[in-house]
């Protein structure tokens, strides 16, 4: 019986890992509006609520996502640092040799909170994956950049690693590099994610002589539905039903995050991750900064049920969006509840208000820029975003 129950336990634990998957890019200053690098990272996992936690490591201060179970926050899956160092991670199915039988594995978000605590640059990051003990405990793709101009994608897995640097004009050829879930490195045709890579490809390819922005990172790539493979955009087509397969934002999707770093000689604490909680089409984008220190918004950290209150709304809206339960029924999307003809879906209903977030916060760091940055300012900013976006959900969703 107790074997029995160990074969179950493994099998559970791998449909979980094949759940976890994350659309990502890595996008160098020559390709964007202001000649800020930007990295985003849209997560898909089998936990849909995580939060933002604040913390001092060893060596730097970080802000970063994490799973809003993990009560000790000992994993992060996307963050900053106080260096202006900013990292994410894709899985990676097809990275680890055939021959390895390591036992320790799923350690990413481990890995990553420990280069926030001790890297500044990606030098610092190769070093520190030439020197962490072996076998790592991973298999993924690590997106990476610095306040140096550094940018690059690090295949990693428990011995070895390979990096893909943005600023290459081989490697690079647009400026940009995109990774989903199979390594370049990896075993040919092997892994995942290979058509929500070239969803991402068509609309990189289609933006790219307009300038990448956050905002466009946000407002489109994390909330489109074009599918590469059946060559349609449901944002188009508007049906009321739809399979939900292979679309950047799905089901599992858990958090999108976009890292605006500096330009070389700007101040590190100017490198701005632009956050949404929860399933990305029915969230809200909210600014954080290093800079502005533990005391966070409200609605991103932790409540009294260990999860973010934002969050807790974002998913609210999702359980609407997939409300079949029975049979098959969790398969299907109702789309018309995002987006209809009758432009009142979730994401049109949403869209004037982060505009607002967007155009003020941008106001903001100009007025910063000429009075002083510091943890007040920001702070004091925060509690007005807490106050707006609370007010935003109640009048829009009742929430």
């Amino acid at each position: 019986m107790k074997n029995i129950l160990t074969a179950v336990f493994v099998i559970m634990i791998a449909v979980a890992q094949k759940s976890t998957a994350c659309t990502s890019a890595i996008i160098t200053g020559r390709a964007t509006h202001d000649g800020r690098p930007l990295m985003w990272k849209h997560r898909d996992t089998g936990t849909e609520n995580n939060r933002i936690v604040y913390a001092q490591g060893l060596k730097y201060s970080y802000i970063g996502l994490t799973n809003s179970n993990d009560i000790n926050d000992e994993e992060i899956w996307a963050g900053t640092n106080s260096a202006g160092f900013c990292i994410m991670n894709t899985a990676s199915y097809n990275l680890k040799d055939l021959n390895d039988e390591t036992k320790i594995k799923d350690r990413e978000g481990i890995i990553m909170r420990m280069a926030l605590e001790c890297c500044a640059t990606i030098d610092d990051f190769e070093h520190f994956l030439d020197t962490v003990t072996k076998p790592m405990g991973i298999e993924a793709n690590f997106g990476v950049i610095d306040a140096s101009g550094g940018a690059a994608y690090y295949e990693a897995n428990n011995f070895t690693y390979k990096k893909y640097d943005a600023n290459d004009p081989e490697t690079a050829p647009n400026s940009y590099i995109i990774r989903t879930n199979y390594s370049c490195s990896g075993r040919e045709d092997d892994g995942m994610g290979y058509i929500r890579y070239e969803n991402a490809k068509y609309l990189f390819e289609n933006h790219q002589n307009e300038k990448f922005t956050p905002e466009w990172l946000i407002s489109s790539a994390s909330r489109s539905y074009y599918h590469s493979l059946l060559n349609c955009d449901l944002q188009t087509t508007m049906p009321e039903y739809v399979i939900d397969q292979d679309y950047i934002p799905r089901k599992s999707s858990s958090a999108s995050i976009v890292f605006q770093g500096v330009k070389q000689n700007e101040p590190v604490e100017h490198t701005t991750m632009w956050t949404l909680l929860g399933y990305p089409p029915c969230s809200i984008v909210v600014p954080l900064w290093v800079k502005g220190g533990k005391q966070l918004p409200e609605i991103m950290t932790k409540s009294d049920n260990n999860n973010s209150p934002l969050c807790d709304k974002v998913v609210a809206l999702k359980h609407k969006v997939f409300h079949i339960k029975r049979g098959n029924g969790e398969k299907y999307m109702k789309f018309s509840l995002l987006y209809n003809k009758n432009e009142n879906g979730i994401i049109q209903k949403i869209r004037p208000y982060e505009k607002e977030i967007f155009e003020d916060t941008y106001k903001k760091i100009d007025e910063w820029n000429t009075t002083v940055w510091n943890e007040k300012n920001i702070q004091t900013y925060y509690e007005y975003l807490n106050e707006k976006i609370i007010k935003t959900y109640k009048n829009l969703f009742d929430l």
